[in-house]
């Protein structure tokens, strides 16, 4: 991920700058962050909250307007000094609002999450900014970038940019969720140093939405104001009222009306009365635009009794044992060691993570196994692989599962995936999904290429996510790094709007590194007995840096048949050596040696 983006050279460079002059909008001064009193801690379990706030833990923080701006900018700021770059540690925070204004500046760093606790982003209305910004990179023209700004998110809010903007310079695994930005959106770092791409859904963007140097981009189901504004590679937008018109590949843009099916991701709020609860939204079909533009969100509601809030020095048997009980879960912030999977058996179950929670098998076991049960939903969560190889590390359903969820499907969001990174880690596949009709709403599954254990031999993985279920819709797929296919596809009438990977960066030699159909291995698989398929927006990026001539043949493979249907497919040679040859079976023409793309706009 970081090197060879770090490197690709001064052509990206000068895509990057886009139809508008983002150089222009670069020069504008950044407002320093408010300026706090002292290091007030302000804590966030039920003591600091009399009336009722749950137990939280000690690394969730609650707020309300009474709560002088001093004290919350203080803990903002002593939240953001430890979490700048503290990329592969362990420490796990999230700050929530209680409806009402805040003239607060909130920085985030790694694994934060800042959200609002109203019914509508409207509630919370944070004066300032809630913001990512880019971080040193010697080897970027800019000296700045955002490629490894991952693991943080911003939920369920509205910002009133008190700055020209609100900057967002982020990467994989960073979602803006159920945000109305009151101005301008920024989503490079500045003076067009690197971006990776992202993530935003049920948003609104009241002004101009800057990309700048973002390679990739996958907006849903939200509403643009005045402009997007230029894009690297591959753009999408599915279901967004205001989005640019269809243009790839120059512009890069790939552009759905509506989305299929879709269900937002729950959320934590406080009812009128003060109690804490859980928003359940209902499934939607063929869809457009924000869930809450109207007030009148559909969905359930769930009281804060009805889930088990853990912490991590529960054990894996406790969660269980709760989870049977048919208790929702709701995961506070921390990194969870596993002995054996937690198992989720009971229709309609909630698993909500707070702060970016890590689950963490510890014996060989998987992290999390779902029964082909309707409607469960898994939300907010990191799965860091064990130093025991696990066969997998998320399951839903199993290889026998036939059920019909149509009307009430299973959806994984903001799920996200490690191999390596903190520790040696080991798993042969990170996602398998057995049920039909699954929903897939923005994953990244990561083959680390830089941290702690990282090494072919070491942090060894096959494959990131495997589809064996019918049905299956899936938005904002990540996938990285795997040493054999990145996403295998075998069930029937599957779907993927926008899809962004790069294939490993450390096979030792083209010998080891050969797939059953040729050189290498493709990043997207579709199984030969599949008769229909459709995906939109998809990238396949290469840099082999072992300074070995390491060859992929195509970066896509799918049956050749017609209702297996690709529109809008790049790749491209990032560094290294060797490449890719063709983009999509025989299609496409190749990037190897020197930096390239192959675009090809429709297949077959």
């Amino acid at each position: 991920m970081r090197t060879a983006r770090d490197q690709h050279g001064r052509a990206t460079s000068r895509a990057r700058r886009g139809i508008f002059s983002v150089r222009l909008l670069a020069l504008a001064t950044s407002v320093a962050a408010l300026t706090a009193t002292g290091l007030v801690s302000v804590a966030g379990p039920a003591a600091a909250h009399p009336g009722g706030a749950p137990d939280f833990g000690p690394n969730v923080f609650v707020y309300d307007p009474s709560t002088p701006a001093t004290q919350i900018q203080a803990k903002l700021d002593e939240i953001f000094a430890r979490q700048e770059n503290n990329e592969m540690g362990t420490n796990r925070y999230a700050v929530l609002f209680k409806p009402g204004r805040y003239d607060v500046n909130a920085k985030l760093g790694y694994y934060t999450t800042v959200a609002g606790l109203g019914r509508s982003p409207d509630d919370v209305d944070i004066n300032g900014a809630v913001r990512v910004v880019g971080r040193p990179d010697p080897s970027s023209e800019a000296g700045i970038s955002a490629l490894t700004n991952f693991w943080r998110s911003a939920e369920n809010l509205s910002v009133t940019p008190t700055d020209w903007s609100n900057q967002w310079a982020v990467s994989q695994a960073s979602p803006m969720r159920r945000v109305h930005i009151r101005g301008t959106l920024w989503l490079e770092p500045g003076n067009g140093g690197f971006s990776s791409g992202g993530y935003i859904a049920d948003s609104k963007i009241d002004g101009v939405t800057i990309n700048g140097s973002q390679q990739q981009w996958l907006t849903r189901d939200s509403r643009l104001g005045d402009a997007w504004t230029n894009g690297v590679w591959n753009q999408v937008f599915s279901g967004v009222v205001g989005a640019p018109a269809e243009g790839f590949p120059s512009p890069p843009y790939t552009t759905l009306p509506t989305s299929p099916v879709t269900r937002e991701k729950p959320f934590l709020y406080v009812d009128d009365a003060g109690a804490y609860r859980v928003f359940v939204p209902a499934l939607r079909r063929n869809t457009s635009g924000t869930t809450w533009a109207d007030g009148q969100q559909q969905g359930s509601s769930l009281p804060i009794r009805d889930f088990f809030i853990a912490k991590p020095t529960d054990s894996a048997s406790r969660i269980n044992q709760q989870l049977s009980r048919g208790k929702h879960l709701l995961l506070t912030p921390g990194v969870y060691h596993l002995d054996r999977a937690l198992r989720v058996k009971h229709k309609d179950t909630v698993v909500l993570g707070l702060g970016m929670p890590s689950l963490a098998p510890d014996t060989g076991d998987a992290a999390l196994r779902i029964e082909d049960v309707d409607g469960v939903r898994i939300a907010g969560v990191l799965v860091d692989a064990g130093r025991r190889e696990s066969e997998a590390l998320v399951e839903v359903g199993d290889r026998h599962s036939r059920r019909d969820h149509s009307g009430n499907p299973i959806s994984l969001q903001d799920v996200f995936f490690r191999i390596g990174g903190p520790w040696v880690g080991k798993a042969k596949t990170s996602l398998v999904i057995n049920s039909d009709d699954t929903i897939v709403d923005n994953i990244w599954a990561w083959r680390g290429d830089h941290g702690n254990g990282i090494g072919w031999t070491q942090n060894t993985a096959d494959t990131g996510v495997v589809v064996n279920g019918d049905d299956v819709t899936a938005y904002g797929l990540f996938v990285e790094h795997y040493q054999k296919y990145q996403t295998i596809w075998n069930g029937e009438r599957g779907r993927t709007i926008f899809y962004q990977s790069e294939i490993p960066y450390d096979p030792p030699s083209q010998a080891a590194w050969n797939s059953p159909t040729g050189k290498g291995w493709a990043s997207y698989k579709v199984g030969h007995r599949v008769r229909n398929h459709e995906a939109w927006g998809m990238g396949v990026y290469s840099f082999f840096n072992q300074g070995v001539d390491i060859r992929a043949d195509r970066g896509i493979e799918v049956p050749k048949t017609p209702g297996a249907r690709f529109h809008n497919m790049v790749t491209v040679f990032l560094n290294g050596s060797g490449g890719i040859e063709r983009t999509i079976n025989e299609a496409g023409t190749p990037v190897v040696g020197s930096y390239g793309t192959s675009n090809v706009v429709s297949y077959p």
